[in-house]
């Protein structure tokens, strides 16, 4: 079951923005990267601009990237105008000058959120392996991370169970499994997420990686019968790198516009640049039994 709302979630965030002496702070600054993906980004990331600029809190840029044939060797973000870099990029792999200074800004104490598919992107690239701790990989890759029913963090070597994949798109539930975490503080233990892909089976080197929450991979579902990573952050030189699985777009658009998975994003991006979090929780949030899906 899920209900809708317009129009009280922003309106609340909106309560957030922090303010010195009278005056606002200065906006944190994003750039979302685009141009390639497995999943619809021309619609992700209007969305995501338009939920980080309604709280009042970010500035944000988009730097697409161009077609394969044309431009290719001359695209040059320049992330150090930044301190968020949100990616909605899964394709090919950027120019080495691209990769550098991504890797240069990171290491210097820029903030990176991974939302969705960005995280199968790369696969063999050593570094962004080791900042994003777990992606879309095949079985021999790398180590998985399971939690057991007690709460415990299981390890897996490579091999040891399956690789990336979802199941059935269906409304599941998330669980906190850090609650003092600024970006998971407030929330229930335990909410329901809107219909998405539940990945399970991530495989990296998972290194420093702190775990936010998880789902239930039920098999009944096609899933692996475990508790599956779902948000968690990886410390990567002087930067912070979250990685967030919620956000799949389909015909109803309801994982992206989940009032839960939304507030990750936000708080995330607020997070990576601050090492706080001001955003509150909306009284309209999703319950154990019932997801909240946000209109347009």
């Amino acid at each position: 079951m899920k209900i809708r709302r317009r129009l009280l979630f922003r309106l609340s965030l909106l309560l957030a923005l922090p303010v010195m002496g009278g005056a606002a702070e200065p906006k944190i600054k994003v750039l979302i990267v685009d141009g390639q993906n497995n999943h619809d980004w021309k619609r992700m990331t209007p969305w995501h601009r338009a939920q980080l600029e309604a709280t009042g809190l970010f500035s944000v840029d988009v730097s697409t990237t161009p077609p394969a044939e044309v431009g290719w060797e001359a695209w040059r973000p320049d992330f150090s105008k930044y301190q968020v870099v949100l990616s909605n990029y899964n394709g090919r792999p950027w120019p080495e000058a691209v990769k550098f200074a991504f890797l240069d800004f990171v290491e210097k104490g820029g903030g990176v959120v991974v939302v969705h598919a960005a995280n199968n992107a790369f696969s063999g690239w050593k570094a962004y392996d080791q900042m994003i701790g777990l992606g879309w990989r095949g079985p021999e890759y790398g180590r998985r991370l399971t939690v057991s029913e007690s709460g415990a963090e299981e390890f897996h070597e490579p091999n040891d169970g399956p690789g990336a994949g979802h199941g059935a798109q269906w409304e599941f539930q998330v669980t906190s499994r850090d609650e003092g975490h600024p970006i998971m503080k407030g929330l229930p233990q335990v909410w329901k997420h809107g219909q998405d892909e539940l990945y399970h089976g991530q495989r990296g080197p998972a290194e420093n990686l702190h775990l936010l929450a998880t789902a239930y991979s039920d098999k009944a579902k096609g899933g692996t019968g475990a508790h599956e990573p779902m948000v968690w952050w990886v410390p990567y030189g002087k930067g912070k790198v979250v990685t967030t699985l919620m956000g799949h777009v389909g015909p109803k658009n309801d994982a992206i516009q989940c009032a839960g998975a939304n507030l990750i994003t936000l708080r995330a991006c607020q997070w990576v640049a601050t090492g706080q979090v001001s955003l509150p929780v909306p009284a309209a949030f999703p319950t154990a039994e019932q997801s909240v899906i946000l209109e347009k």
